[in-house]
């Protein structure tokens, strides 16, 4: 697993429509469901006109966590849901990456929001190892 400033990414040896469904059954797992799927290689070719390699953006959401996260601050919903992305790289391999949420929390500066981001931050690793 590679760990940038903001996400944690995996080549996986699976094909793309493989490892969309795993990965969506492994955020089940971690109590995760997925609010929206935006297919970015399609989205392009029908308002650009453009080809894309495969790539979708999966929002992922964790109700509990999501409301602690809305209760310690009003305006977070806008780095919500956390998005999960799959796609194949240049090398034609299947790559799945997940936000950091504890990255992005901290341009919020709201100490309330620490513990969830790191429990969060905590199951979306481990989606990602486990693929």
């Amino acid at each position: 697993m590679q760990q940038t400033k903001y996400a944690f990414s995996k080549i996986v040896g699976l094909g793309y429509d493989e490892a969309i469904e795993k990965v969506t059954g492994e955020l089940k797992k971690e109590g995760f469901g997925i609010l929206t799927e935006i297919d970015v290689k399609e989205t392009l070719k029908k308002k650009l006109d453009v080809d894309f390699k495969p790539y979708k953006i999966l929002g992922a959401c964790n109700p509990p966590y999501a409301y602690k996260s809305l209760q310690a601050e009003e305006q977070i919903g806008l780095m919500l849901p956390c998005n999960v992305i799959v796609y194949v790289n240049d090398n034609d391999e299947t790559v799945v990456a997940a936000v950091d949420p504890a990255a992005s929390m901290q341009a919020v500066d709201n100490p309330n929001l620490g513990e969830v981001a790191q429990t969060i931050q905590g199951k979306l690793k481990s989606v990602i190892e486990r693929l």
